[in-house]
């Protein structure tokens, strides 16, 4: 497969860390992108260290101004970017009496209009290419899991399952594919914090519930991103596909 040109949002670590290890490994040139400047760096450094291509640029989803300069500057060194990765997301344990108007919007804003604004970016040269793929990171709270003191965040995890309907239906036209993940259970700094969400032991605890007897790790989503970014997935379009290791239809 011939190399291409991918950007990935919150790459600094865990899922979007695990995708563009994993694209760069099957030789993509990686825009490891994130507003944590050591950690974004330390993965395209790592990536280079194995041989493979990738730069790091400071990214904050939430700035405009921020997401089209650094399209820009892809369109311009590279014609145009093949895979949009939209992973960037943040989940703060918010009880209902204290979620505040901002706090609320905050969310919206990184999680959901984070996404839009990447593609929204991207979309114009890969229409003129008539070439590109789009992989949106929802979450199984967006989509079929519940999670208390945490509505801001479904709700804007079930967004993007409405975002990716609409952009898919809008931009198949053009070649371009839009799709989701909506991971379960997954090993990740979010998931490991007492303070937003389970913490280690209570995500341990997790295993036993989950058909397939494990909780997930970062790869295991990345693997799926990747795959729908294929040619293997180029009659797929519109849908955000569950990794969560049965976890949502189980039984009991």
């Amino acid at each position: 497969m011939a190399k291409r040109i991918v950007i990935v949002s919150g790459a600094g670590i865990g899922i979007g860390r695990a995708t563009a290890m994993a694209f760069a490994r099957q030789g993509d040139m990686v825009y490891v992108t994130d507003i944590l400047d050591a950690e974004g760096n330390a993965v395209a450094e790592a990536i280079r260290a194995e041989g493979g291509e990738a730069v790091f640029r400071k990214l904050d989803v939430t700035r405009t101004d921020e997401v089209d300069a650094v399209i820009a500057e892809i369109d311009r060194e590279h014609g145009g970017v093949d895979v949009v990765v939209a992973n960037a997301g943040i989940a703060h344990r918010v009880p209902l009496a204290e979620l505040t108007d901002d706090k609320w919007d905050t969310t919206l804003d990184i999680d959901l209009k984070g996404v839009f604004r990447m593609v929204r970016a991207a979309a114009p040269r890969m229409r003129e290419r008539r070439k590109g793929a789009v992989i949106a990171v929802s979450s199984i709270s967006g989509m079929s899991y519940g999670w208390a003191e945490h509505v801001q965040y479904s709700a804007a995890k079930a967004g993007i399952l409405g975002l990716v309907r609409g952009l898919a239906a809008e931009l198949g036209s053009d070649g371009i594919r839009v799709n989701g993940v909506a991971p379960g259970f997954i090993r990740t700094a979010q998931s490991l914090s007492e303070q937003h969400s389970l913490g280690a032991a209570k995500l341990a605890a997790q295993a036993p519930s989950i058909p397939l007897g494990r909780i997930g790790e970062p790869e295991d989503v990345a693997d799926v991103i990747v795959f729908l970014a294929s040619d293997g997935a180029r009659y797929i379009s519109g849908q955000t596909i569950l990794v969560d290791g049965g976890l949502t239809i189980r039984q009991g």
